[in-house]
């Protein structure tokens, strides 16, 4: 069972419109309410790829209990810890004629300090039956810090000091930093904004992208970037590898960064981290080709990866 932590899920709303004009009435052709925000996400594609995965995280008031209703029409398993924080409400307004996907987010609410010891109770407790762990997105205000950074220990420990459990951590800012301070190992995905954010480093060429990436691998010896329509580039064992993709016209890249987790997740314990990256890569372009976060149809996921090319840089 692959677990998906995250603290700020969403009730997202999708509206598709014809035409999208600012400071205007705009009719909506398509309206779809379902749960979302990136760990729901990354649940939802483990659950499309035949894999058992159990969200968990915080759930509060009427939309709360939607989004629990919605995961369970999905048939993704979940252990949410309910608060008296209403869970948010984010909207993506995609319009057609244009091709543009704008996103509106609602930010989150603080959660009590029960919340988070009843959720930290509720992740101890699923250790010796998960594997591997996802941790996504921001964390609500008045969040413990290093709430990410408590997990990669505790992973290694439960192992039993055999192989590392694996831990992806998909965050950025001050949660990213506190976990690549911990020094202990894990999977730091983030995307190029994000890790430049995260280090407080340039990334505006290359170069200097590949020395922030190799400045986060010194921490935790595991970093994927991604990179949109471009790809990915993935650091492992000081090694640099560059993750090819298929140019596609994309609905909308919303949660398509979530779905890359989703895919790395379903394989990285299993063996070669390129087919890791492979299927990451074909589950996040799988999603861009749909109008709803999180979303994706196996077909095309099983058809990108074939098309999907991942190799050694030299620099």
């Amino acid at each position: 069972m692959i677990a998906c932590i995250g603290t700020t899920p969403t009730l997202q709303r999708t509206m598709v419109f014809d035409r999208l004009i600012v400071d205007d009435v705009n009719r909506a052709a398509e309206v779809r309410e379902y749960a979302s925000g990136k760990s729901i996400n990354v649940a939802r594609v483990l659950k499309a790829l035949g894999r058992e995965a159990l969200a968990a995280g915080f759930a509060g008031g009427d939309r709360g209990q939607l989004l629990l209703q919605d995961l369970d029409a999905i048939g993704v398993r979940h252990d949410f810890t309910e608060v008296r924080a209403r869970t948010r409400l984010c909207i993506t307004a995609i319009d057609r004629g244009a091709g543009a996907a704008t996103e509106l987010i609602e930010e989150s609410s603080p959660v009590e300090e029960n919340g988070w010891m009843q959720l930290t109770q509720k992740l101890e407790a699923a250790l010796p039956d998960s594997r591997p762990w996802v941790f996504s997105g921001s964390l609500p205000p008045g969040a413990p810090r290093d709430f990410y950074a408590r997990w990669p220990p505790l992973a290694w420990r439960c192992s039993g000091g055999g192989r590392m459990l694996p831990v992806i951590i998909d965050a950025s800012g001050e949660p990213m930093r506190r976990a690549l301070e911990t020094g202990d190992g894990f999977i730091a995905k983030m995307n190029r904004r994000e890790l430049g954010l995260t280090l407080g480093m340039p990334v505006d060429t290359d170069a200097a992208l590949h020395e922030a990436m190799r400045a986060a691998a010194k921490r935790c010896g595991h970093v994927v970037v991604t990179l949109g329509a471009q790809g990915a580039l993935a650091l492992v064992n000081s090694e640099l590898w560059r993750v090819a993709i298929p140019q596609v016209k994309a609905i909308s890249a919303i949660g398509s960064g979530d779905a890359f987790a989703a895919g790395m997740a379903a394989v990285i314990d299993e063996g070669d981290a390129r087919d890791a990256w492979r299927l990451g890569a074909a589950c996040g372009i799988a999603n861009a080709l749909t109008a709803e976060a999180g979303h994706v149809r196996l077909q095309d996921v099983e058809r990108l990866k074939a098309q999907v090319e991942v190799h050694r840089l030299t620099t």
